[in-house]
């Protein structure tokens, strides 16, 4: 059974959809004024497994996000790169889209902009208005927290204590410092017109109207950043259920931050690293599974030197799934099987319902790579037995693990193809390497090392990789580093 841990409730809760079968999921995106940086990645790839996770216990999963195209922030950059608000929120967009290609993060359904949802954002805030649970001061529009009743209850604060520790409002027009803007004024020329006149949406209402247009009053999962609970959600949840009278969401999800020494890292801190520095130093799916080592509530600490621990961890997994895929292209030796086949299969079986029990508690992440790395443990154990051969059981058996464990990978969106080596040749490389191995043999036999080594040493050289198994030595053909 799979609980989430509601950030509304502070506890785990069976999840239950609002319509059987079907999730309906909004996670707050970018505000597109530069390149991604590793939190965001963090976040939408700890979305992309919660998605592929539920993709794989049979929802169907309607997956929405936004793009911030317009503030103050964008019309600045995009001044300082010569071109319109437009065309840098374009540019950044599409270069986040191309960053989550890099990551396999599937894209959400649909990217909604807040330049292409002006109208729905006018009637939203016209019918708070209306209700009087906003109100309207020299061309701007705030909502009004005591209007709300239950405004604080995600982030489990009281007005009371907001309003005693609340600075000094800037525009003393508000009725409460703490009520927000629903729309802002701007000099003619550079918003929209409405009935308050020309400015933009605030922050808070354009994820609201997005949201809802789409997939309705009430829907499943809205996901985060932890440092979006207060106030951007609690003020969603105020302005959207006093807008349509019904519960905005179900289960509100949020991703703890990424930290650069103990600090979060933050465009407005400086202190960041952007997804494609990174990705200059190490492959995607290092950075993916370095990210999903730690469950996704849970800060986690970046530097280049946890990546590194992270590729050589990484590289257990991938090295066994080539192991594996090299014994199931040997020859079966045999028809029958024996006791320890069937031991084999049942640890197999169990991998499966291990893998969803740690995804069931919470989407925890961290529990699922450790079932993969027991999962390959005993793949190696198997396969590096002295007395292993191939046989007609074991092979199918073999099949099904192979089978089993890319899907379970795929989950977490980590893919592990074979490296295919050069055919060997039929006629005179395989012979001779063959023999060289043998002299080779001998030499270890006679405990001369240093000839043996010699030999393995010259054939990396010219391409040849020697490899000593339990089940004897193996060879490939491998490319070398001037053909790469």
């Amino acid at each position: 059974m799979l609980k989430v841990y509601n950030t509304l409730n502070n506890k785990k809760e069976k999840f239950e959809t609002v319509e059987p079968g079907l999730v309906r999921m909004y996670v707050c995106g970018l505000t597109v004024q530069n390149y991604s940086h590793i939190g965001h990645i963090r976040s939408a790839i700890n979305y992309d497994v919660i998605r592929r996770y539920l993709e794989y216990q049979g929802y169907e999963v309607e997956y929405i996000s936004n793009f911030t195209d317009i503030n103050e922030k964008i019309v600045k950059r995009a001044e300082e790169e010569g071109m319109t608000a437009a065309e840098l929120a374009d540019k950044y967009a599409n270069a986040f889209l191309e960053d989550i290609r890099s990551f396999n993060i599937k894209a959400a359904d649909q990217y909604l902009r807040v330049s292409e949802n002006i109208d729905e954002i006018i009637e939203m805030v016209s019918t708070l208005i209306e209700k009087n649970y906003a109100y309207a001061i020299n061309g701007d529009v705030y909502f009004s927290v005591d209007s709300f009743e239950d405004y604080g209850k995600l982030s489990g604060r009281s007005l009371e204590d907001m309003q005693a520790g609340a600075r000094i409002a800037v525009n003393e027009d508000k009725r409460n410092p703490l009520d927000f803007a629903l729309w802002k004024k701007v000099e003619e020329g550079e918003g929209w017109d409405s009935p308050w006149g020309e400015g933009w949406p605030g922050w808070h209402i354009e994820c609201s109207a997005m949201s809802m247009k789409r997939l309705g009053a009430t829907f499943d999962i809205h996901g985060g950043g932890v440092d979006l609970i207060f106030p951007h959600h609690e003020n969603e949840i105020a302005q959207s259920e006093a807008y349509s009278g019904q519960k905005f969401v179900k289960y509100w999800l949020h991703n703890g931050t990424v930290n650069l020494s103990g600090e979060k890292m933050s465009k407005s801190q400086g202190n960041f690293f952007t997804s494609r520095e990174v990705l200059k130093e190490f492959p995607a799916q290092v950075i993916r599974y370095f990210l999903l080592t730690r469950h996704y509530r849970s800060p986690i600490d970046f530097s280049y030197e946890k990546l590194e621990e992270a590729e050589t961890s990484l590289n257990r997994l991938a090295n066994t799934r080539q192991e594996l895929a090299k014994v199931l292209s040997g020859d079966i030796e045999s028809s029958s099987g024996d006791q320890l086949d069937k031991e084999f299969l049942e640890k197999t079986k169990e991998k499966r319902s291990e893998f969803k029990k740690a995804l069931d508690d919470d989407f925890n992440t961290a529990e699922a790579i450790g079932v993969l790395h027991d999962f390959v443990g005993e793949i190696n154990s198997y396969i590096n037995r002295s007395d292993f051969s191939l046989n007609e059981k074991n092979f199918s058996i073999l099949e099904e693990s192979e089978e089993l464990f890319l899907e379970l990978a795929a989950v977490l969106g980590l893919k592990f193809s074979v490296e295919k080596g050069k055919t060997k040749d039929d006629g005179l490389v395989e012979p001779l390497i063959e023999l060289l191995l043998e002299l080779r043999q001998k030499a270890r036999d006679n405990n001369n090392w240093e000839e043996a080594d010699l030999i393995r040493d010259q054939l990396k050289e010219i391409g040849i990789e020697v490899t000593d198994t339990q089940r004897g030595t193996e060879w490939e053909i491998v490319q070398t580093e001037e053909e790469n």
